[in-house]
């Protein structure tokens, strides 16, 4: 996964983590408090590790310095921050 894949990744486990606290309706109904719970649990943490590796790609930009091949990845981060790639922005 590059980078921007990770931050995307993050960003939809994240969501996906508040959707299970309110599921009272469709197939999570069923479930108790406490599995709801343990699901939100590692969605969360499953977003930790995926925004910790998106950190670590990002800073390794850093240092780099600008070259036709280095644009795409900037250009990647640019569209994954902003919401453009997911037609978020306006």
């Amino acid at each position: 996964m590059t980078g921007p894949e990770h931050y995307r990744e993050a960003e939809r486990l994240l969501a996906a983590a508040s959707a299970w606290m309110d599921a009272d309706l469709g197939w999570k109904a069923h479930l108790s408090a406490e599995e709801r719970l343990a699901f939100r649990s590692a969605d969360l943490a499953t977003a930790q590790v995926h925004s910790t590796l998106a950190v670590a790609a990002a800073t390794a930009l850093v240092d780099e310095t600008p070259r036709g091949d280095s644009f795409r990845e900037y250009r990647a981060w640019l569209g994954a921050a902003s919401g453009y790639e997911r037609g978020e922005a306006e």
